[in-house]
């Protein structure tokens, strides 16, 4: 028999310490409370280092993961945090709100035994651990403080995460960044989207601060296509970001959608995140108060409304839905995080109408049972709806999470931007380029509402290629 090299026996994955529900379901702070320096490098420890990591492979801006996590398992936290930073603009928000079980993790050797390396933690861990020398060093990882590449200048549209990164990448390279935000603060989804208790805000600010710190200005309440104008800034600039993502919601189409209490959940979740409605009364702007809320919808969009409706004071959150659990694509931390707080799911349930009182206001929907037929386009079974089955739920606040699409301003205004079937920029895949030369997009405004981290490749890759074109 011949000699086989014993395996490399594997800890168990370091459970991320959490609030507990009760405590965490009336406050904003963070749901996660992150690795001690023990649990992370035990953590790292658990790395094969494999020669060939699929898990690089698994990340849109392909961060060396293999090499960080040696890093903090050495101990080595700043040599950790360079090394992200070689790729990532916004570690310290990619460790805390990516599909890391869809990407990195998701190609991981160990994710056959059901424990990946928690890729998403260490990154999150070495970017909150880490005290930059300078705030230069914080974004790029090097001294990229140098004067501007000579007068060339880049302009970047949005303030989201796509926008970011890109303007992150052209800094490095000591190009003279400008982005133009709509609203009175930087950071699009990061901001308005996504609530304090999975990101909070100070973590958006210090990443921006860092961007500022390297040179990159932005300039607030500048709507694309309405304060500032593409042709205009071609005549400035020698390259131009779109990242204004897609915020305009879809709703559901059903009667009594315009009923007082019906909102989208973008506009509700920025009532409470960029309104700081969350803070009232220290911050003057209430959000509209909800007793039985019922969200609709099934992805982490979904999950956050619901869960910031609890934290506001509902006493019922319901979260709608007309396939099974097993559809929904949420994340699965973001669903068992929802189930422990008390949201409450209605699966294989679909509105047929909103019912309001004499003055308007919303009071119940009504539901009808579904079951699943067969598979529909999009290769998962299709609902079906239950004959006499419809039930009356109350409810005095209804906001519908069913996605975005394109907001029309900024194209509008700009004829020559080609666009596809579905109202989105079109862009080269490989470069980021628009129809029109030197004008670059990426993020939601070209795929439709994505990841975080996607919207981040995009415009890293569209950065790169800006600087290919301007610095040689």
């Amino acid at each position: 028999m011949e000699n086989s090299k014993p395996k490399k026996t594997v800890a168990p994955r370091v459970d991320m310490p959490c609030q507990p529900a009760k405590v965490r379901r009336a406050n904003f702070e963070e749901v996660a409370l992150g690795y001690t320096r023990e649990m992370a490098q035990a953590e790292a420890s658990r790395c094969l280092q494999c020669k060939k990591p699929l898990c690089v492979s698994g990340c849109p801006v392909e961060v060396p993961i293999r090499d960080f996590i040696h890093q903090v398992a050495e101990g080595n936290m700043d040599a950790a945090y360079r090394i992200i930073k070689t790729t990532n603009s916004l570690p310290a928000v990619c460790g805390r709100v990516c599909p890391q079980e869809h990407q990195c993790e998701g190609k991981c050797v160990l994710k056959a035994k059901g424990q990946p390396v928690a890729i998403g933690r260490l990154e999150r861990f070495v970017a909150d651990t880490y005290i930059a020398t300078t705030a230069c060093e914080q974004v790029t990882g090097t001294n990229a403080c140098a004067l501007p590449l000579g007068a060339k200048k880049v302009a970047c549209i949005g303030s989201g995460p796509s926008s970011l990164t890109c303007a992150g990448v052209c800094a490095t390279a000591g190009i003279k960044v400008d982005v133009f935000e709509a609203l009175h603060e930087p950071g699009g989804v990061l901001i308005y989207g996504i609530p304090a208790f999975r990101l909070p805000k100070t973590v958006v600010a210090t990443e921006i601060n860092g961007l500022r710190q390297a040179g990159v200005d932005f300039h607030l309440n500048s709507v694309g296509g309405r304060t500032i104008d593409i042709d205009d800034l071609r005549k400035e600039y020698d390259a131009i970001f779109i990242g204004v993502g897609a915020g305009l919601p879809v709703f559901l189409g059903v009667p009594g959608e315009n009923l007082v209490g019906v909102f989208s959940a973008n506009e509700y979740l920025t009532r409470v995140n960029l309104g700081r409605a969350y803070n009232f009364p220290s911050q003057d702007t209430p959000a509209y108060p909800g007793k039985h809320v019922t969200v609709f919808g099934a992805g982490n969009v979904a999950m956050d409304a619901a869960r910031t409706a609890l934290r506001m004071g509902a006493e019922s959150v319901h979260v709608v839905y007309r396939r099974t659990r097993a559809e929904m694509p949420a994340r699965l931390e973001e669903l068992e995080h929802a189930e422990e707080e008390g949201v409450q799911f209605a699966m294989l349930s679909a509105p047929l109408r909103f019912n309001g009182d004499a003055e308007m206001r919303l009071q119940s929907v009504t539901l009808q049972r579904m079951e699943l037929g067969e598979p529909d386009a999009s290769g998962r079974r299709r609902p079906v709806p239950v004959e006499g089955s419809e039930y009356d739920l109350p409810t005095d606040l209804a906001i519908v999470a069913l996605g975005t699409r394109s907001n029309p301003i900024l194209l509008e205004a700009t004829p020559e931007l080609k666009l596809n079937k579905w109202g989105y920029i079109e862009a080269d895949e490989a470069t980021g380029e628009t129809s029109i030369p030197n004008v670059f997009a990426g993020g939601d405004i070209v795929t439709g509402a994505a990841t975080v981290i996607l919207a981040m490749g995009a415009g890293r890759k569209a950065g790169q290629e800006i600087v290919k074109r301007i610095a040689g």
